[in-house]
């Protein structure tokens, strides 16, 4: 038994499930084959330091890996997010997805590349502006995922904003890390799920060793949401959006001491900068969501897809008949 929805056919997979597109290297061509190799869509998180090199490479990579559909995420608020999405698009990529930012001067240059459009949201006004631009695919982030995320839970905002933009199909993130979750977000009315934590400790991803290994010793009460990390950074992002990563030692300092953060030399916030993520995940953001609580292992990303998908469709086979009966 499978799950198939119409998101499906619209990207060409197999399975209803992309990985999320994680920015600084995290979500590189590797993961996103791999994603793509099991039947889902694989995306690659195009804005990191490494600019448009970085993302030529990644793409001609995930090409070697797979001959299957995969796509490119970008953060849009940022600079440069056009100049990105060109290479990805001037590279043959048929799939942009794009967050924090209004998409509406990306779609048109996409669509005219034939290329689909995918927008993450985190509010129901976000969402009916997304649809006005003329998105295909709308992703309702609820703040139960990892990195930068809004304040409504998936739970409330998945429905609404499936009303909003109806016939636009629908992906549902944040806190999504098994196959109930997957069924779940599936019976809102999302025709398709949007992961990062899961796939956080898989080989693929672009994250450290220690960082791995935070993630899968964390659950969901050891995140926080919070704005120290960004501060610390000297990178705004917009209203609204603030990060959820692992409590650590300089969460534990500065939280409550925002205004001291703001008053960093740029020099202090160039030390900061300086560390390395491999070497400094207490000091460092690591980000991930509440569904942490479910990475207990290191396994590959496509043993992740095709174990979700088993459990979605074992889900969606037995407890709705389990729970229904003629009156």
């Amino acid at each position: 038994m499978t799950v198939h929805t119409r998101l499906c056919d619209l990207l060409g997979i197999e399975h209803p499930i992309l990985n999320a597109p994680m920015g600084g290297g995290d979500a590189p061509a590797e993961l996103a084959a791999a994603v793509s190799e099991a039947g889902g869509l694989g995306l690659i998180g195009g804005t990191t330091i490494g600019g448009a090199e970085w993302l030529t490479r990644q793409i001609r990579r995930a090409r070697e890996l797979t001959d299957r559909p995969f796509g490119v995420g970008l953060i849009s608020h940022f600079p440069g997010a056009a100049e990105l999405m060109a290479v990805a698009l001037d590279a043959g990529v048929r799939v942009i997805a794009h967050s924090f930012a209004d998409p509406t001067p990306f779609v048109a240059p996409a669509h005219d590349a034939g290329a689909l459009v995918v927008c993450q949201v985190r509010t129901v006004e976000g969402a009916r502006v997304a649809a006005g631009a003329g998105v295909d695919v709308v992703t309702a982030q609820g703040t139960e995922a990892g990195g930068h995320t809004g304040r409504v839970s998936t739970l409330p905002l998945v429905p609404v904003v499936v009303d909003a933009v109806a016939p636009i199909p629908v992906v549902a993130a944040g806190g999504i890390a098994d196959g109930r979750g997957i069924a779940a977000a599936l019976m809102l009315g999302a025709d398709g799920v949007w992961i990062g934590t899961r796939f956080l400790a898989t080989p693929e991803c672009g994250t450290s060793d220690a960082y791995k290994a935070r993630v899968v010793a964390a659950t969901a009460d050891d995140t926080v949401l919070t704005d120290v990390f960004d501060i610390a950074t000297g990178r705004p992002w917009p209203e609204g959006v603030s990060g959820r990563a692992i409590a650590n030692s300089f969460f534990e300092r500065w939280h409550g001491r925002e205004d001291e953060l703001r008053s960093w030399t740029d020099a202090h916030r160039d030390e900061y900068l300086a560390l390395t993520r491999e070497s400094n995940v207490d000091q460092q953001a690591v980000w991930a969501g509440e569904a942490a609580s479910f990475v207990t292992s290191t396994e590959s990303a496509g043993d992740v897809v095709r174990s979700l998908m088993r459990e979605a469709a074992t889900v969606l086979a037995r407890r709705p008949a389990a729970l229904t009966r003629d009156s």
